[in-house]
């Protein structure tokens, strides 16, 4: 999909909004909290929050810390853009603590961490987002808050997209963890 489709959204089914599929994580600072503040805010500003699943703790994906993940995913309505969303979110990190993206797959730890993962049945490829998330489908901290609320069939066939939509470690633009 081109960068002009990636910032328009589509109308769904009687217009209520478009689904939006986030991952949320946070290894610092009160992380239940933050968890809780960060979903907050995505209802303030990105759409409204339908479903969020359980916090699960993980550990670190992609580098060693002593500080454990809290984990989660929710299912928004929204009629903002994907990039809209993107934005959005991005700045939602900004405010809730968030000083540094991670970059060429180095991964640090965090106060909080947004992913968009789906947005409806969109693929899209832009230098700043991919969705499906390329590398959901390697990461349970992903799919498992995810099947918690999308089912576990519905969220394996939404995660599979075209090779050559997918970035490499130097190109995952949208969310580090």
């Amino acid at each position: 999909m081109s960068e002009s489709k990636a910032n328009k959204r589509l109308p769904l089914k009687g217009d209520g909004g478009s689904s939006l599929y986030l991952s949320l994580g946070s290894n610092l600072g009160d992380r239940e909290q933050t968890l809780h503040r960060a979903i907050a805010l995505v209802g303030e500003r990105i759409g409204t929050v339908q479903r969020v699943s359980s916090f699960i703790e993980t550990e670190p994906w992609g580098f060693r810390s002593e500080h454990p993940f809290l984990n989660a995913a929710c299912m928004v309505l929204t009629k903002l853009s994907p990039m809209q969303c993107l934005e959005a979110s991005q700045q939602i990190e900004r405010e809730l603590g968030r000083r540094t993206k991670s970059q060429g797959g180095i991964y640090h730890d965090r106060p909080i961490d947004i992913d968009l993962l789906l947005y409806d049945d969109l693929h899209i490829s832009t230098p700043t987002l991919t969705l499906p998330h390329p590398r959901m489908l390697e990461r349970d901290f992903v799919m498992i808050p995810l099947r918690e609320i999308m089912g576990d069939a519905e969220a394996l066939l939404a995660g599979h997209h075209d090779e050559a939509q997918s970035c490499d470690e130097e190109g995952e633009h949208q969310g580090d963890q």
